[in-house]
């Protein structure tokens, strides 16, 4: 069972980098739907979207799958014949969470989950959906290109990435006030501004954001069709990118 997030709540002399270790396993559900707006919203319509897009005969990937909660979504969802779900995260915390979370449903399409660096994985080339929820944040920007590359190349024609970011505004004035909002937002979920502004620091060297124009300009340029900005509250947003 999850554990109220008060990882930050006492004064901490060094502030470590955020990383996905126990600690943050153990609290991770309280702490997204916490500090994301809008959470339960999209993950639930991730699972519409996984059902629209489902090709049968197919593998879905969920990158980044943390706890399992967007992996979970799109194997209640879909109906397609013969598909897999396969969540993968690069922490071994995130995946025993995971496991367990995913052992206590039943589901007709199939999940495995995977300890692995999504960066370097062999995706399979009957690939229909891969789902980036909040993950592309935490590679190495020079990284994303490539990431996004082999994505785009593994998909099934019509398949699609659904990738979720927290984003920069394009304007310093813009930035502040969407950042203000989050921060109201958390504040209103009981998080104290000592908390908000510790697990600010423990991020700023580990996500780094983009902007909205650099996400489509960036999908567009790799091959992609469309790309369509479906969810949108305060500095989070979530896309389609059609191939």
């Amino acid at each position: 069972m999850s554990k109220i997030d008060s990882l930050f709540s006492t004064q901490l002399d060094k502030i470590a980098d955020f990383s996905f270790d126990e600690n943050v396993a153990s609290v991770f559900p309280d702490m997204i739907s916490r500090s994301i707006p809008g959470y339960p919203l999209m993950i639930e319509n991730i699972g519409r979207i996984a059902r629209q897009y489902a090709q049968a005969n197919s593998v879905i990937y969920d990158l980044g799958c943390a706890t399992g909660t967007g992996t979970l979504s799109m194997a209640k969802h879909i109906e397609q014949s013969n598909c897999q779900i396969v969540g993968i995260d690069n922490s071994e915390a995130m995946v025993h969470q995971c496991q367990q979370y995913i052992n206590q449903y039943h589901h007709q399409c199939p999940v495995k989950i995977e300890h692995a660096d999504i960066t370097q994985y062999p995706y399979q080339s009957n690939t229909s959906i891969v789902l980036m929820n909040f993950t592309l944040q935490f590679l190495a920007p020079e990284d994303r290109q490539a990431m996004l590359q082999s994505i785009y190349d593994a998909l099934l024609p019509g398949g699609v990435l659904i990738l979720s970011e927290k984003i920069q505004h394009t304007s310093v004035i813009g930035d502040e006030l969407l950042i203000n909002l989050h921060h109201q937002f958390k504040s209103d979920n009981g998080y104290s501004d000592l908390e908000i502004s510790q697990k600010r620091t423990a991020l700023e060297n580990v996500m780094l954001t983009d902007t909205y124009t650099t996400h489509e300009s960036r999908l567009t340029g790799i091959g992609f069709s469309d790309v369509v900005q479906w969810f949108s509250c305060f500095n989070f947003m979530s896309l389609v990118a059609i191939k």
